[in-house]
């Protein structure tokens, strides 16, 4: 579906003369964007598909990058690098919102930044290291991709150019930051990636803010789901962790159970996010009246708290297996409950952002996430998973307690 394009002025006093009322003028098509209807639904396709998968493997390494440094630098320097791999994964899901579905741009531009994405991936754990320019090169061309399909959605009528434009400038920045800094070593490649991850994120969510308002049209029913996908690769993964902690370990009363309880705590993590809210923030997403603007903040930003509060965690119970019988240390157990908490509060924030309300209740049991992890210093570490999994539960039965009551106060 091509964008509304706005008529010709006709006054020779307006926009050409008085940049005030250029102003006034853009702002007001920018408005007229926002307002039109929502394009035919569509879904999925199976060239995403695919393109997720890789995505699964980057997904993979930076938990892996995260698991041999739970120091205060490793971790920092972990969530840069997940910060980085959301993010191109994400730029993605808009560039393919604005395109049309069996494009031949779409599928092949998806084609090759899935081979440059998986080598990418390939070199996280030594991104640090000696893998650091191959990893910055590589991703640098995977954000430059989606760049040019989106620039192919403009020349489709299906994106604004002027707004591609405002956030190009601070990806090609980024990028540059990016490579200039694998070049470095120490803190000063720990820098500039930082400050390259800070341009790139504050590119479309505030320099280029008032812009993105006119970017496109949102397709709801496929971006809420590419989203929602996502979080269940995350969730895939934290299933791969317990497994992967599981291995090699005598099958005793004491791992069995501590695996149950692993898996136990991610599908609550799961009943969380899909059992109600997901189809109440698309249908809210579908009549907002700002739709572009509550997607990027609701789905594109805060959904990283999400993504990294289940990498977290995904860690922490991995560790958590291998030494089931014994006392966590801080950093484990930090990993564990922390990343819990993390993905509520995340959560809360998604609720809060396309709700207008507040979720008391995961706000309250991420605290007592954070406070298990101060008192459990002594507890073996299945029997620590034995309490966050009753904690979430509670939660869990809570908000269905809650959720039934104010369906009958409905009625």
């Amino acid at each position: 579906m091509a964008l509304p394009r706005a008529k010709a002025s006709t006054a020779t006093d307006s926009s050409d003369t008085n940049p005030r009322a250029a102003r006034r003028r853009d702002a007001v098509t920018v408005s007229a964007l926002g307002a039109q209807a929502t394009p035919s639904e569509r879904r999925t396709s199976p060239i995403e598909l695919l393109w997720d998968l890789v995505f699964v493997f980057a997904v993979t390494q930076v938990t892996t990058l995260l698991s041999r440094d739970l120091a205060w630098r490793g971790f920092g320097r972990s969530l840069l690098v997940l910060a980085l791999v959301w993010w191109a994964w994400s730029a993605f899901v808009w560039a393919a919102n604005a395109e049309e579905e069996e494009a031949p741009a779409l599928r092949l531009i998806l084609l090759v930044a899935m081979v440059l994405i998986f080598i990418a991936g390939l070199a996280i754990p030594g991104a640090f290291a000696g893998e650091a320019t191959l990893f910055a090169a590589t991703y640098a061309g995977v954000r430059f991709l989606h760049l040019g399909l989106y620039a192919d959605a403009s020349r489709r009528g299906n994106a604004s150019w002027a707004a591609i434009a405002g956030f190009a400038l601070t990806v090609s920045i980024g990028m540059a930051l990016l490579v200039a800094g694998s070049l470095l070593h120490g803190w000063h490649r720990d820098a500039l990636w930082a400050a390259a991850v800070a341009i790139d994120y504050a590119g479309p969510g505030w320099l280029t803010r008032a812009r993105l308002r006119g970017l496109q049209q949102v397709a709801v029913a496929h971006f809420a789901e590419r989203y929602g996908l996502f979080v269940i690769i995350c969730l895939g993964e934290s299933v791969v962790a317990i497994g992967v902690g599981a291995s090699g370990q005598r099958l005793s009363a004491e791992t069995v159970a501590a695996v149950a309880l692993g898996i136990l705590i991610t599908a609550g993590l799961w009943w969380t996010y899909f059992g109600r809210f997901a189809a109440t923030a698309e249908e809210r997403l579908r009549h907002h009246r700002d739709p572009v603007l509550a997607a990027s903040d609701a789905y594109s930003y805060l959904h990283l708290l999400l993504v990294a509060g289940i990498i977290i965690f995904a860690v922490g119970v991995k560790l958590s297996i291998r030494d089931v019988g014994h006392p966590l240390g801080d950093a484990p157990r930090l990993a564990l409950c922390a990343g819990i908490a993390l993905y509520l509060l995340g959560h809360a924030a998604f609720r809060l952002r396309l709700a207008g309300s507040v979720n008391l209740e995961q706000v309250a049991f991420a605290g007592a996430m954070l406070a298990l992890f101060a008192l459990g210093s002594e507890l073996p570490a299945w029997a620590l998973l034995g309490a966050a999994t009753a904690l979430l539960a509670s939660l869990c039965a809570l908000e269905a307690t809650v959720e039934r009551r104010r369906a009958r106060a409905l009625r």
